[in-house]
């Protein structure tokens, strides 16, 4: 496991053509003319499933990201480089690759040919985020590789099963009510020996907010409500990827601290990243007096000589592989030919 501290600052930061292949849909999806998409509901009908988030509402503040979204985000830029460098590490190439929700941008836009990506689907649950997706394309198009868009939700995935050689997903799937089920369908998905490669936000995620707001909501309202939405611990990474069945897995941690001039400013940049509140269980209204008492609060426990305020991203890297008779393969317990006493042994007489 790998941990990395990094440290970025936003202070400066201002707010191919298109071929339907039905073959890689299910559902009876078909070709989609000019302007047609493709839907799915969040709702599962029997209203049995446990719900943490308003996936109603995430839509919702993913449309509006959409109008907020910075031409480039130095953080979402870091977080889906250091993503796609995991392909360089592949001798394999990917030719089908599905890219899910979070930084769908970010990602078309650094792959530069990484991976050997000939045919990329672009997927999102907002269908203003995939148009300005599309329009963003046009401005600065890739002639290497052809990209297709489609509105879906991670939750049901409208792929057919072993259609995909690659599953993305930068900073999208810690919304999902159901993460290991996600994970399970991203695996069917896959073709055999297809990889899967995630980046989510681990549970330190905004430690710095976390404290201000908990302290202000004692302090001016006498209790506190959850403000800041619960995320997976780096320990229950691995965890989720064997129980969704991918082999070889592996995780790494990846710790950033981003620099705002106030609290105020980092609200603004969560709400261009579509990272605001979507708890089912949320207060919906902030009270203006204990949101300047974060404010105030954050700059006073946090803020450096030079009056600016950190902010904690702790991204986890999931990677995957669905399983082929190519990969290694562990001995049975018991099988081996050598004793690890013997090797002490030598090597620690040569010492």
């Amino acid at each position: 496991m790998r941990r990395a501290a990094r440290s970025l600052s936003l202070l400066s930061g201002g707010s191919a053509g298109r071929t339907w292949s039905p073959s890689l849909f299910a559902r009876g999806a078909s070709e989609a003319p000019e302007g047609a998409r493709l839907c799915f509901s969040t709702d599962g009908g029997d209203g049995s499933r446990v719900k943490i988030f308003d996936r109603d509402l995430k839509r919702k503040q993913r449309d509006r990201a959409a109008w907020l979204m910075r031409p480039s985000d130095c953080f979402v830029d870091s977080v889906a480089e250091n993503l796609l460098d995991r392909l360089e590490d592949c001798k394999k190439t990917f030719p089908t690759a599905l890219c899910l929700g979070g930084s769908l941008e970010a990602v078309r836009r650094l792959s530069r040919g990484r991976g050997a990506i000939q045919k990329l689907i672009m997927m999102d649950m907002s269908s203003d985020m995939i148009q300005q997706c599309k329009e963003r394309e046009q401005d600065k198009p890739d002639t290497n590789i052809e990209t297709l868009h489609v509105v879906g939700d991670e939750e049901f995935l409208p792929m057919k099963e072993s259609s995909l050689d690659l599953v993305l997903s930068c900073l999208g799937l810690h919304w999902t009510n159901d993460l290991p089920g996600a994970m399970i369908q991203c695996k069917l998905a896959l073709k055999p020996d297809g990889l899967f490669l995630a980046a989510i936000l681990g549970g330190e995620t905004l430690k710095e907010l976390r404290i201000a707001c908990t302290i202000a909501q004692i302090e001016r309202e006498g209790g506190i409500s959850p403000r800041i939405s619960p995320l997976a611990q780096v320990r229950d990474a691995g965890n989720l990827l064997t129980r969704a069945g991918f082999s070889l897995p592996g995780v790494d941690v990846d710790e950033y601290v981003v620099r705002y001039k106030s609290a105020f400013e980092l609200i603004e940049h969560l709400r261009a990243m579509g990272e605001t509140n979507a708890l089912q269980q949320r207060i919906p209204i902030l009270k203006r007096e204990t949101a300047l008492a974060t404010a105030a609060i954050y700059d006073s426990m946090f803020a450096a000589e030079d009056g600016t305020i950190p902010a904690t991203f702790q991204v986890i890297y999931m990677t995957g592989w669905k399983e082929h008779p190519s990969q290694p393969k562990a001995k049975q317990r018991g099988s081996a030919t050598v004793s690890f006493n013997d090797i002490q042994k030598q090597f620690g007489n040569e010492s």
